[in-house]
């Protein structure tokens, strides 16, 4: 299937433009291949989010499922790149990586969220295929990379201690601005036991968050993205 990814721009009053990412296939399974980019150009407010959920669908052995995004914002630029959840489901299989390439003086507030099976319908995910990567260059230089490779039973290494402790929904947050740092103290003040908050750099803060459902996951990831957007999140969040 060919020209399945959309992109629609919502009416909004004022601030950023709005893009909403729609796969209208349903899905990614096994030897799909989307690749996205956005740019912000000099001064300019983008946000980037999808309609829903992406879903990730077992997948016959073989190739994994590809997304590759690239998102690259000027000088004194925001982007906001806001995707909703991405749900694995038993033996989804999936490459994917995020390249963001910004100015020293942009400002970038990325989130990606996982959740493996939807644990309101007793899914548990037993056999899985997941890299997961992300890179932010400043200035052309490498200033963050993260990567998450996870294969086999996701569910029995989501419960080992060390790893996830049960948790079955993730999400990862990068804000890289100027003075990013300050916004610490706030950032962890609202986090739970199961979330932490590093600042990198002074310009640069990295987020971790745990929880045992997208339901509990979102109580606490939707006020933190306001918080650091400061302003409403786009209203395909609130549906």
């Amino acid at each position: 299937m060919s020209g399945s990814l959309k992109l629609l721009f919502p009416r909004t009053s004022g601030g950023a433009l709005q893009a909403v990412l729609l796969n209208t296939a349903g899905g990614i399974t096994g030897g799909d291949r989307f690749e996205i980019a956005a740019e912000a150009e000099a001064g300019a407010h983008l946000t980037v989010t999808t309609q829903a959920a992406e879903r990730i669908y077992r997948a016959q052995p073989g190739a994994p499922g590809h997304v590759r995004s690239t998102l690259r914002v000027a000088s004194r630029a925001q982007l906001h790149w806001l995707p909703q959840e991405t749900i694995l489901f038993d033996g989804a299989a999936l490459d994917r990586s995020l390249r963001i390439e910004a100015a020293g003086d942009a400002r970038v507030l990325a989130c990606e969220t996982l959740a493996f099976g939807r644990l309101a319908m007793g899914e548990r995910v037993n056999k899985v295929f997941l890299r997961d990567r992300l890179d932010l260059v400043v200035d052309g230089q490498l200033a963050f990379a993260d990567r998450l490779r996870l294969d086999g039973d996701a569910d029995g290494q989501l419960q080992r201690l060390a790893v996830a402790q049960g948790a079955m929904a993730m999400a990862s947050v990068l804000l890289s601005a100027p003075d990013a740092a300050r916004h610490v103290p706030a950032i962890r003040d609202m986090l739970p036991e199961t979330g932490g908050a590093s600042a990198i750099t002074n310009d640069l803060v990295f987020v971790r968050l745990l929880a045992h459902d997208t339901l509990s996951l979102r109580g606490v990831l939707v006020p933190l993205l306001v918080a650091l957007s400061a302003t409403d999140l786009p209203r395909p969040w609130m549906i």
